[in-house]
């Protein structure tokens, strides 16, 4: 499907730069903008040039709010509608859906994301998600007098120093958290929320765990949404995913959409003979063994239900469930993912499960994208929920 992403505020500003990096060619990627009130943070991205940045909120002097969400609310109400026009280069009407990425606890993003999604379902007929990163519990907590500086700024600078850099301390984390959960939720077809907390290793500070906690969001947007687009020339899916496979699945009701992702190095059978130049045996692709194929695409599939999804599922189960098989074309044994969703039905219960493919010719592993609908309240969610109640 083709995707806008917007990167609202610091955390989306970067997983917006870093889609740009690395799948600005692929095809599903229909535009990327990023906004924040920082100009630093703006500053700082590499990916994207100047025309696909945008500082609005001149009332911030160029900077943050300082977690007054209050404040970014205000400037969200106030320039929506200029947000929308910066879009214009990036061709938005050409979408199927647009992706709202955005931290949760901060101000600048979370503030501006409920009134721009509004923005973006008065003028476009398609559906506004939400990929939403949630604050860890110790950003709330006040910092031991030895830990040294706490800001942004100052966990950056140590992460060059050796030492693992400090969580920012943003008292207001939560509750903010809660409040944007909560306008997202009305104004947004579904929200992806990542939790943090969940995936940091242990000793480890989020400051410190960034740049992987962004690939890992990085990973998952592109192995979904990318799911059902190929470049021209390149093998066509059996079972073609779109952007109404997706929106089936996801729902339109602000509900929660969990996702998972796994992937297993396989040996390519693309190439010419292993002497190069197919001279001393058959240029066909080598044909794969059965068994082996059968068994990598258990594996991804188990491990993209069961392992480390964006937000931990209560037992598993959803009312919708979505599967995506990719790799190269001869290891996608059609018995083998008609196994693998029949065991998906059973591990989630859901009465409604869809399924695609993603052939990747040149490809070297086998991977699976699992998407989770219709799930009761996750623990983090609710605690977070209870900051405000």
């Amino acid at each position: 499907m083709r995707l806008h992403v917007i990167g609202l505020g610091g955390a989306g500003g970067r997983i917006a730069d870093r889609l740009a990096a690395d799948h600005d060619a692929d095809p599903f990627l229909a535009g990327v903008n990023a906004f924040d009130t920082d100009m630093d943070a703006l500053g700082a991205l590499d990916a994207l040039g100047e025309e696909r940045r945008y500082r609005f909120g001149d009332a911030a002097g160029g900077d943050g709010l300082g977690g007054d969400l209050h404040a970014g609310r205000r400037l969200g109400d106030a320039h929506a509608s200029e947000l929308g026009r910066a879009m214009d280069d990036q061709r938005p009407s050409l979408a199927e859906a647009f992706l709202l990425v955005v931290g949760l606890g901060g101000a600048a993003g979370a503030g501006a994301a409920p009134a721009l999604a509004e923005e973006l379902s008065r003028l476009y007929d398609a559906p506004v998600y939400a990929f939403s990163f949630l604050p860890v519990p110790s950003e709330t907590e006040e910092p031991d007098g030895d830990e040294g500086p706490t800001s942004a700024a100052a966990g950056n600078a140590a992460s060059g120093s050796g030492t693992e850099p400090a969580t920012p301390h943003r008292p207001l984390a939560e509750r903010n958290a809660a409040r944007t959960l909560d306008a997202l939720s009305e104004r947004c077809a579904a929200i992806s929320p990542f939790d943090n907390a969940a995936w940091l290793r242990p000793g480890e500070t989020l400051a410190g765990a960034r740049d992987r906690l962004d690939e890992a969001a990085v990973e998952r947007i592109a192995a979904l949404f990318g799911a059902g687009e190929t470049s021209q020339g390149a093998s066509t899916p059996q079972q073609v995913l779109d952007a109404s496979d997706i929106a089936r699945v996801v729902g339109g009701a602000g509900e929660v959409a969990a996702i998972g992702h796994a992937t297993q190095d396989v040996e390519s059978t693309e190439s010419e003979s292993r002497f190069g130049l197919g001279l001393f045996g058959s240029s066909e692709p080598a044909e794969v063994d059965t068994s082996a194929a059968v068994s990598a695409i258990e594996t991804v599939i188990r491990k993209a239900a069961r392992g480390k999804n964006t937000i931990d599922v209560p037992e598993g189960r959803a009312d919708r469930t979505l599967l995506v098989v990719g790799g190269p074309p001869r290891w996608l044994n059609r018995e083998a993912i008609a196994d693998g969703r029949r065991w998906l039905a059973e591990e989630t219960g859901s009465d409604a499960i869809l399924s695609g493919d993603a052939p990747i010719p040149d490809g070297d592993a086998v991977s699976a994208v699992v998407v989770r609908s219709g799930v009761d309240e996750p623990e983090r969610l609710r605690e977070i929920r209870e900051t405000i109640a």
